[in-house]
């Protein structure tokens, strides 16, 4: 009889508590549903079940008050480099990418996209090295050049065929989202032209790393007659292909490419953010459509740090925080198709971030080394992954410790 009304009181506090996470009293931003309130977010069965305002935290299995701080859709960052563990040293296929997960979760990212670190030839080792293995959700972009950012040269005509990489993007359309070129060092458009017929055949971006500058092949042919709408000029503050002209000004194929429909995004790295570009786009009106960091080795503690960092910079240059949120979440899983991804509509997968924001006196640095000085600053408190909190810094979603030894010493399947 006592089993009996167990079992009846446990399924009766089931049955009240239909939510197995909590986001209870923070500030909602969610720019695809044109959200920017106080709400909660309930999650159930890895799937955002609610958004709404005052859920009883009665419902939920776990509860994290996460008032004042913002609840956002996790973090996409469409411009990584997460080939690591090749022994290969000194290129991006090898010692200078790094794995996800010690970059992505503390710093509120929950999907990476690897651009181009791989190629057709060597992304299944790629596929079953990293992304197989990683808890972060890593798509990727294929490189056009047949080994990627390998040993191989990014420069060889002979290694960008158009077929091979149809295929391996066939082979794999759940994981590759686009095609990438990056550094090719010739007078002529191989790289792009090719780049461009793989992802025609196969209906996606290609994003464009257009290498040095080639007087031959300068920026206006690529964005005004090169570039189809939807594909995605990457480091676009970086200063070094004409992105400034000589008065000072804005390059104007920069804006003839968005009318076009062409996307811009940051690609920040090591050497491809200047605040002198930066702040001049900003000046004239041209908020990129991505936020991104170019992850390396380089870069990673350099002036770029991480995906927040980024995001704090250009709050600090006048975008309000709902856009900064947009370039960060939902217009990345539009410029790569995944339109599932990017947002806390209920059924959508449980991806959500939690930030605060700080006020006092900042420091950001370029890839150059110069600082810009900023009133405002983000930090990841809390990010959620599949359902499930991967990183809580403060420990919000935690039970009060004398709560969680309650009963001393613990069962035995709960020791270490």
């Amino acid at each position: 009889m006592i089993r009996g009304l167990l079992i009846c009181c446990a399924a009766s506090l089931a049955f009240s508590q239909p939510y197995d996470l909590l986001l209870k009293g923070g500030r909602v931003i969610d720019p695809k549903n044109n959200l920017n309130a106080r709400l909660d977010v309930a999650i159930a069965a890895k799937k955002i079940a609610r958004v709404a305002p005052d859920i009883p935290a009665s419902e939920a299995k776990q509860v994290a008050d996460v008032t004042g701080l913002y609840v956002t859709p996790g973090l996409i960052d469409i411009h990584v480099h997460v080939y690591a563990g090749t022994g290969l040293p000194g290129v991006l296929t090898g010692d200078h990418s790094v794995y996800p997960d010690g970059f992505s979760f503390r710093t509120g990212v929950t999907t990476m996209v690897d651009a181009g670190t791989a190629g057709w030839r060597n992304f299944p080792d790629f596929k079953q090295r990293v992304i197989d293995r990683a808890q972060t959700r890593v798509l990727a972009l294929l490189n056009i050049a047949a080994g990627g950012m390998g040993p191989s040269d990014e420069s060889d005509p002979k290694e960008m065929g158009v077929e091979p990489c149809v295929e391996m993007t066939r082979r794999y359309p759940d994981l590759i989202v686009g095609v990438k070129t990056a550094h090719y060092a010739h007078r002529d458009w191989t790289a792009v032209e090719n780049g461009l017929k793989c992802g025609e055949a196969r209906q996606i971006p290609l994003m464009v790393d257009f290498g040095a500058n080639h007087p031959e092949r300068p920026l206006r042919d690529l964005l005004q007659d090169k570039l189809r709408p939807g594909d995605i000029y990457t480091h676009c503050f970086s200063g070094l292909r004409d992105e400034l002209l000589g008065d000072g000004g804005l390059n104007p194929a920069m804006s003839s490419g968005r009318r076009r429909g062409v996307l811009f995004d940051v690609g920040h790295g090591g050497g491809s953010f200047v605040w002198k570009v930066a702040l001049q786009a900003m000046k004239e009106n041209f908020v990129p459509d991505t936020i991104s960091t170019d992850l390396h080795t380089g870069s990673m503690n350099a002036g770029m740090k991480d995906m927040i960092n980024i995001m704090a910079k250009f709050l600090n240059m006048g975008v309000p925080l709902e856009q900064v949120i947009r370039m960060s979440t939902w217009t990345p899983a539009q410029s790569i198709k995944r339109t599932e991804l990017g947002h806390l509509t209920p059924g959508a997968g449980a991806d959500v971030t939690v930030l605060r924001m700080d006020s006092g006196k900042y420091g950001f640095v370029d890839s150059r080394g110069a600082r810009y000085e900023g009133s405002r600053n983000l930090t990841a408190e809390m990010t959620v992954r599949d359902g499930r909190v991967v990183w809580d810094l403060n420990g919000r979603a935690a039970p009060d410790w004398q709560k969680a030894y309650a009963v001393w010493p613990p069962p035995r399947r709960q020791r270490q």
